[in-house]
């Protein structure tokens, strides 16, 4: 693709606001009544858009940015109602502050927003006119300051049909070809990419004449190419696509220059970081291996942030492909295994960015090439080291982390219900999905049945009776929300049957429990449950640290029952020695987590 940037962009200029220029015309004959904008101008490129609107917003009012498709980004201000946008657009075209050509542009126009960013206001109803814009009546302001026409666009002179089948005929192959893929970009044309021009490819050329106000021929003229190419390739402008030699990392590829720049080393990874406006980032990816290096990536990649869960992900025998995406960013990962060395990259860009990602990604993977020799693994100063960074890069983290017990010899676990709202998936100890069989609320408790079968090392067993005041109890659960591998236990005693209002089904403890521990299972001195430990909600009471509450057996057991599991009663007596109660605990008590 790399060949189409010679395109004379400068043509695909003057067509696009003769485009632009009609559809203003168009959009003064509405009602006054309408709701409009003034579109100040239109810019090839998000990156010069963005820093046309910010200029403007030093200046006036009311600036936006959106999307014209085909590649174009205009700024217009508003929305206003059509009497008040007529005298913002005399005011400001008076008042030399945007160009002369600003023109009056209905809302459907315009595409998704860019800027400001998270902004949507097409929606939003009008605007008053600034207070710095006089509002007289318009036929005044009309007749004292007459609105400055705009500067007559001419348009080059063109082909005849004749000539334009001749200079078709001296296309080269790859010419041809690349017409098809731009016509194709336009949607356009949906055939195969083959430099044969038959009647799909004749229909996609008409078409695309028709809609850029060009005689319908099926022909296109040396100045139509020049146009199509253009816009095809305004796309890419300002990104800096040059092509990138990195010897310690032995790749060479195109990379978007004018956004990412190298930053550091740490091997196995290149990590080339945004320089720009929009937020993209390249990593290389360069290691000596074998498949099971090949696997391994694959594996770890998809642990990382910059990797989101949704997308496709394929992987063969000596290659991977994975594409992620969230509504922040879409990452792209191609890599492969060929003598003995495993190389490739990944591309971050940010989501709702489409044609421009794929345009990049598709020049950098056809340019990528390997160079002797793969990254040292002793590259980088690993300065940023951290559990939860690999090679510079985040672990993807969970929202939040709490504990559970399983409750029946087929894997369903008990949790406290504060866990499981707005989770995208939830995960029992990190990688086993599972999805709620029931959940309450009121109680504090859930129920999780895993998506494939687990076969536990322990089950709970529970003590319905009425526990003993200040008998000793202990409390299993990930203090610290998966820091630490397995469950710890911190033991205490219990100091009242019921709650601080006098609840019947929860109990008072004194322990010092930590966050990660709610959820977990509140055992007796055999080692039997009694309870499942509750989120300390104190509901702006300052309680001392060592008091926690727990939802009783009792409880536990109705919320069973509705859900269809069994629990087992238990038979142990006397005082469990402290290894058992450990093993035991560490046996049932598993890490719950909930992921956007």
């Amino acid at each position: 693709m790399t060949r189409i940037f010679s395109a004379l962009l400068a043509v695909s200029v003057t067509i696009s606001l003769l485009s632009i220029f009609a559809s203003g015309l168009s959009a003064q004959t509405q009602s006054p009544d309408d709701v409009v904008w003034v579109q100040i101008e239109a810019q090839p490129s998000l990156a010069a858009a963005t820093q046309s609107a910010q200029g403007y917003a030093r200046q006036i009012e009311d600036v936006n940015g959106f999307s014209l498709g085909a590649g174009w980004y205009g700024i217009a201000v508003g929305p206003y109602r059509r009497a008040d946008a007529e005298q913002v657009l005399r005011s400001y075209v008076r008042d030399r502050i945007v160009p002369r050509d600003s023109f009056i542009q209905s809302s459907d126009a315009f595409r998704q927003q860019f800027w400001p960013v998270g902004a949507n206001v097409l929606n939003r109803g009008v605007l008053d006119a600034p207070s710095s814009v006089e509002t007289t009546p318009a036929q005044t302001e009309t007749a004292q300051t007459p609105t400055p026409e705009p500067d007559p666009i001419i348009q080059p002179a063109d082909e005849t049909l004749r000539e334009a089948q001749r200079s078709e005929r001296a296309l080269t192959a790859d010419e041809r070809k690349d017409l098809q893929i731009a016509l194709q970009w336009a949607g356009f044309y949906n055939a195969a990419i083959d430099g044969s021009y038959g009647r799909g490819t004749r229909a996609s050329m008409a078409a695309w004449q028709e809609a850029n106000d060009f005689e319908r021929t099926g022909v296109l003229t040396t100045l139509q190419r020049a146009a199509l190419l253009g816009q095809y390739n305004a796309v890419l402008d300002g990104l800096g696509l040059q092509l990138v030699r990195d010897d310690q990392a032995g790749i060479e590829m195109i990379m978007p220059t004018g956004e990412v720049g190298f930053t550091r080393y740490e091997a196995p990874f290149a990590h080339y970081d945004s320089n720009g406006d929009i937020g993209a980032r390249v990593i290389l990816i360069s290691q000596k291996g074998d498949q099971s290096t090949l696997f391994g990536l694959y594996d770890i990649m998809q642990t990382l942030e910059i990797v989101p869960q949704e997308g496709p992900r394929n992987r063969g025998d000596r290659s991977f492909e994975l594409v992620g995406q969230n509504a922040q960013i879409i990452s792209q990962t191609q890599v492969s295994l060929r003598d003995g060395e495993v190389k490739g990259f990944t591309l971050i860009w940010p989501a709702g960015d489409e044609d421009r990602r794929t345009r990049v990604i598709a020049e950098m993977a056809q340019s990528f090439a390997r160079l002797p020799g793969a990254l040292d693994p002793a590259a980088g100063s690993n300065a940023n080291q951290a559990i939860d960074l690999i090679s510079g890069l985040q672990v993807r983290q969970p929202k939040l982390s709490r504990s559970g017990f399983f409750i029946d010899t087929r894997g369903a676990v008990l949790t406290t219900s504060e866990v499981v709202g707005s989770c995208g998936r939830l995960t029992l100890d990190g990688d086993s999905e599972a999805k709620v069989l029931a959940q309450d609320p009121a109680s504090g408790l859930a129920i999780l049945k895993p998506n494939n079968a687990l076969a536990p090392l322990a089950v709970a067993a529970f003590n319905l009776a009425a526990p003993r005041l200040q008998s000793e109890v202990s409390v299993a659960g990930y203090s610290y929300e998966g820091v630490l591998s397995a469950a710890t236990l911190t033991f205490g005693k219990l100091a009242d049957i019921r709650g601080l209002q006098g609840e019947e089904d929860v109990s008072r403890l004194q322990l010092r429990a930590q966050t990660g521990d709610a959820g977990g299972p509140v055992f007796d001195a055999s080692g039997n449950v009694i309870g499942m430990l509750l989120p300390k909600d104190t509901q702006g009471a300052a309680l001392p640290e060592d008091v926690g509450f727990s939802r009783d057996s009792t409880a536990i057991a109705d919320i069973a029952a509705q859900a269809g599991v069994a629990l087992t009663a238990a038979t142990q007596t006397g005082t469990a020695a402290p290894r058992d109660l450990r093993l035991a605990a560490q046996g049932m008590t598993v890490l719950v987590s909930c992921w956007e």
